[in-house]
């Protein structure tokens, strides 16, 4: 049976969104991954450079959507219900964005397509909409959670760029509140979703992790802070006891150097710019967000809507070109290994 394509949910229509949307495809139309724009077909027929309808295509199906990838970018297109002015968000949109989502992640759980990609949210217009989720991965999360799903159970946010792997244990929380929010279970959750991850979606078989520290130099034995003592050592011995290779706590400052890499396949980090920071310093253009721990497979760009740019012609679809490749990468590894 041939693979269904990817599902591309377009995200802000205000945004670049769109805008890269076209490019990746253009980039990707001969060679694939396949997919198709799951959004409003006019918001990509103002951003195709007016090249509207002779690179567009409507489908209603996931096997069009193969059928017409090489000679058109496919869109099933959920119409919005008032004009988008790139580079103004608007609430008015949020009832579409949401929309698409659902409808991406519902292919996804019926075996439509092979995996959603999601183009940048902003997350204010959403919340003035009544939207309660603080980002996709916690709306994913959600989406999915009656499905059966044989892994360790997510959702767990990972960035990847340049050969490194960070997965996050407290993600879009104010630092002054991540030290109360972490927990010996929450660091294990997160770990254990990781292992589960790199074993079955990219194809690491004894993956090793190491874990990062809260406070300079890892808290120097108490001196500088105690959650690495009463939290974090004793998450890596509890999951050194449950058969995870991991060791640390580790200082920030000494984890993430091109040697050190060397030595783990993911890094746990337990807050946002602990994770982003080292990601974008390897690849600023390039870095892809995997949501782990789920029964469908998701990834991003990890940039945001740029509203700033959008409509100029200026924003680049380099990170999302590698989401939707490791998207495509993630679902053969898990078409490879089904689990019963």
């Amino acid at each position: 049976m041939k693979p269904g394509p990817l599902a591309l949910s377009l995200g802000d229509p205000a945004g670049i969104g769109p805008e890269i949307v076209v490019k990746a495809w253009n980039e990707l139309r001969h060679g694939g991954p396949p997919f198709m724009v799951v959004g409003d077909y006019q918001s990509l027929a103002s951003a195709s450079g007016g090249g509207g309808a002779g690179i567009l295509r409507q489908v209603v199906a996931p096997a069009q959507a193969l059928e017409a990838f090489a000679d058109a970018l496919p869109v099933l297109n959920l119409p919005l219900k008032s004009p988008v002015v790139a580079g103004q968000p608007s609430s008015a949109a949020a009832p579409s964005i949401i929309q698409w989502i659902e409808t991406a992640v519902g292919l996804a759980l019926s075996g439509a397509v092979a995996g959603v990609v999601t183009a940048p949210i902003s997350k204010a217009p959403l919340y003035e909409a009544g939207f309660k989720f603080p980002g996709h991965t916690e709306f994913l999360g959600e989406l999915t959670a009656a499905e059966r799903f044989d892994g360790a159970r997510g959702p767990v946010m990972m960035l990847t760029a340049g050969g490194l792997r960070v997965a996050l244990v407290t993600v879009h929380m104010p630092l002054a509140k991540v030290s109360a929010a972490l927990s010996i279970e929450a660091i294990v959750n997160v770990a254990l979703v990781t292992a589960d991850a790199l074993r079955r979606d990219f194809g690491v078989r004894s993956p090793r992790l190491a874990v990062a520290g809260l406070n300079p130099h890892a808290g120097e034995g108490g001196g500088i802070g105690r959650e690495e003592i009463e939290i974090v050592a004793p998450a890596v011995a509890a999951l050194q006891d449950l058969g995870i290779d991991v060791s640390g706590p580790y200082p920030s400052d000494t984890l993430f150097p091109e040697a050190m890499r060397a030595s783990y396949d993911a890094a746990i980090c337990l807050y946002h710019d602990q994770a982003l920071i080292p990601v974008k310093m390897l690849d600023f253009w390039g870095g892809v967000n995997v949501t782990l721990g789920l029964p469908i497979v998701r990834t991003s760009p990890d940039h945001g809507t740029a509203f700033d740019i959008a409509g100029r012609g200026l924003a680049r679809p380099d990170s999302l070109i590698a989401a939707i490749r490791l998207a495509d990468q993630i679902a053969q590894a898990r078409a490879k290994e089904p689990r019963g």
